[in-house]
């Protein structure tokens, strides 16, 4: 995205303001007459679109009446005159004079074009946004707008309004008067209507009310601390005293090296400078303007003009990464309780389930499932190697999976999309679905045609996850040959013909010598084993309505039922030594089957370390630690994947590959491996090994409840 220059430039020593020198032969003189201070003025011989011109700039620090006596004067010698710095001493209120009688100057048709920038401004803040948002797809989808000089940044927020409905605007003037205001959208005429009493007001009188004061000032730095993007010029950005932007993108204009480097300082990820800079000056668009509307030849429209020279030009917005290349995304993820006991995690109910009888936390179990989604907790500190950031938001729903199965679908979807409104308003880009929540009616299919962002069940890198955690295990108890990536043993699914379990089928077809698929649904059963069979013709598959004996000669099992706790087998016929890896939510087996298995692994599926010094409330995992659904949600927020993933009950082989590779890419990696006790260690480990190699000599199904 860098610039293309088709321009050349020579400085010279800047001439008086009284005392033009003598422009090289044939240049066009466009004169630059400032309200800002002078230290920025410059005398440049340039060359652009094959043209010589000579570019002065004369800054007044604030004087009007020496504006309007510098325009008389180089009118007839200039061939356009720009006149610059009237929004930012409009904003600051640093002038002498009345500003209506600069504004009275500007007549950009007359025959020496006196323009303040206005309409090529207009055309190129539209173009940088559209220009990022084509380049990075989905950057200002949802983003937290704020916008500091409202009324002077109307094009830019209306166009950045297509992409977010998250503007807000610090206007001055406004929030000085009210002294409070929560959101003040500036878009079209709105802002005409409701500013027109002050704009009867003098316009001293209007910039002294413009002038950031102390409510303007806390109210913009508590507005950009929660912002992903700022509109505004330089000088507002300083007016309003705004020291930290670390992963804010800045939308301004005419942005020199030093401004840039004071920029860098403050910690900005991205500054979108909207003024294209081909001249080894910084010049302001109303100069650009200046100059283009030079070339316009009578009876021709300035439009045309600019969009022809800006082609012929070959320039284009700068987007400038002042540290480096980092981009920061936002997601946010849907939780719920598994069960009552997990209201404890919330106050006020923390306190209540201590003292509350059962009948009763009934009753609020099913209250629970009505309440409005709500923030549970705000995700930040993630970091990818490839230096993407993301941060999120866990929204909780409040049914317990008992209170989802008891209810339609639709009740679900309602929740669901009312949690994607609250993801919106945050400034999330995608929303995964996490636990029940993304199995309950079409697997999320219908939430992610209704919902305001894109949507993942995470279904992708929870299969990936739940093979990656069974592998890791397998190694740890060394009590089965490992070729490679390859088992020599037996393998099951039991759920093969849900989401996660399917995937989970084929990925173990490849995996082990002869694999189990256990599922009630006969015909999907039958025709997920002929599909597999089309894809690897040597695979040994078997399938059962029920785990049955089959259990007691296999080396893993994977469960993925959506039992909602139900039991899906009999621990005691598994054969010690075995690897379980329970990737069902809630799980399959509870830690009372488990406690009775000493001599078998099992593998609550595979969460994942995320990469960062990750901040994030307790989900009953260790610091860090996610589940691989919502793992998924994060790699594709890192990576800017703002779309819809993984959805309904067949999920693709390539996107479980794809999310793999991708997780791997911004530091992912499988977490230690956890049961329904917490983290397992080497000793336990070392235990269970011991224990089964002991119970193997004698085992067999009927004497295990024996042990």
């Amino acid at each position: 995205m860098a610039t293309k220059r088709r321009s050349t430039t020579t400085r010279t020593r800047t001439a008086p303001r009284d005392a033009p020198r003598d422009a090289p032969r044939d240049a066009t003189l466009i004169v630059d007459i400032s309200l800002l201070d002078h230290d920025g003025d410059y005398e440049e011989h340039v060359t652009f679109l094959g043209r010589d011109y000579r570019l002065l700039r004369i800054g007044t620090d604030g004087r009007v009446q020496e504006v309007q006596d510098l325009v008389r004067t180089w009118r007839a010698r200039a061939r356009a005159i720009s006149i610059t710095g009237l929004r930012e001493v409009r904003a600051s209120g640093k002038f002498e004079g009345d500003l209506d009688r600069v504004e009275a100057l500007v007549d950009p048709a007359a025959d020496v074009p006196v323009t303040a920038g206005d309409q090529l401004r207009d055309v190129l803040q539209e173009w940088a946004i559209r220009h990022v948002q084509n380049e990075l797809p989905g950057y200002f989808n949802n983003a937290r707008v704020v916008v500091l000089d409202g009324e002077e940044q109307a094009r830019a927020t209306r166009v950045i309004h297509e992409y977010t409905d998250n503007i807000t605007t610090t206007d001055p003037l406004l929030l000085d008067l009210l002294q409070r205001v929560e959101s003040v959208p500036v878009v079209g005429p709105a802002a005409g209507v409701g500013l027109w009493p002050v704009r009867q007001l003098p316009g001293r009188v209007q910039a002294l009310l413009r002038a950031p004061g102390p409510v303007s000032q806390a109210y913009a730095r508590r507005a950009a601390h929660d912002g992903d993007v700022i509109i505004a010029t330089y000088q507002a950005l300083m007016a309003f005293g705004l020291e930290e932007l670390r992963g804010k993108t800045v939308i301004t204009s005419a942005i020199s090296g030093d401004r840039l480097s004071k920029l860098a300082q403050r910690d900005v990820d991205m500054v979108i400078d909207t003024t294209p800079q081909p001249f080894a000056v910084t010049v302001e668009d109303a100069v650009l303007e200046a100059m283009l509307r030079s070339i316009v030849e009578p009876g021709h429209r300035a439009e045309n003009v600019f969009v022809e020279a800006i082609h012929a030009a070959g320039i284009e917005p700068r987007v400038l990464r002042p540290n480096g290349p980092r981009r920061k995304s936002r997601f946010a993820f849907v939780i719920h309780p598994l069960t009552q006991q997990q209201f404890q995690n919330v106050e006020p109910l923390r306190t209540l389930a201590k003292v509350t009888p059962g009948f009763v936390m009934d009753g609020i179990e099913k209250a629970m499932a009505y309440i409005p989604p709500f923030t549970y907790s705000h995700v930040t500190g993630i970091s990818s190697p490839t230096g993407a950031e993301a941060e999120g938001w866990l929204i909780t729903v409040g049914g317990t999976p008992k209170e989802l199965l008891s209810h339609s679908p639709e009740f679900t979807y309602g929740q669901l999309l009312a949690a994607a409104d609250t993801a919106k308003k945050l400034g999330a880009q995608v929303m995964g679905l996490g636990a029940f929540t993304k199995v309950v009616g079409d697997a999320g299919v219908t939430v992610a045609k209704r919902a305001p962002l894109p949507i993942t069940t995470g279904n992708s890198y929870s299969a990936s996850g739940a093979l990656w955690a069974a592998h890791e295990a397998l190694q740890r108890l060394g009590l089965i040959e490992m070729d490679g990536g390859r088992m020599r043993g037996k393998a099951m699914v039991v759920g093969a013909t849900g989401s996660i379990g399917s995937v989970c089928a084929r990925l173990l077809a490849l995996a082990a010598d002869e694999l189990w698929m256990v599922s009630p649904e006969s015909a999907k059963l039958l025709a997920l084993q002929e599909d597999i069979k089309r894809d690897n013709p040597r695979a040994e598959i078997h399938v059962a309505a029920r785990p049955g004996h089959h259990l007691s000669d296999m080396d893993v099992i994977v469960t993925a039922t959506s039992g909602a706790g139900k039991r899906v087998l009999d621990i005691m016929q598994v054969k010690p030594g075995c690897v379980i890896t329970d990737v069902a939510r809630p799980l399959d087996l509870s830690p009372e089957d488990v406690a009775k298995r000493p001599d078998v692994l099992v593998v609550e599926s595979g969460e994942i370390e995320l990469p960062g010094d990750v901040q994030m409330k307790n989900i009953g995992l260790p610091k860090g630690v996610a589940y691989a659904c919502l793992a998924e949600t994060v790699v594709l927020a890192l990576e800017g994947r703002y779309e819809t993933f993984t959805v309904g009950r067949d999920i693709e082989w390539e996107r479980v590959k794809e999310i793999y590779r991708l997780g791997l890419k911004h530091g992912m990696r499988l977490a230690t491996i956890s049961g329904v006790n917490g983290v397992y260690t080497n000793e336990d480990i070392d235990r269970i090994r011991r224990l089964a190699i002991e119970r193997r000599a004698g085992w067999s199904p009927a004497t295990a409840a024996a042990h």
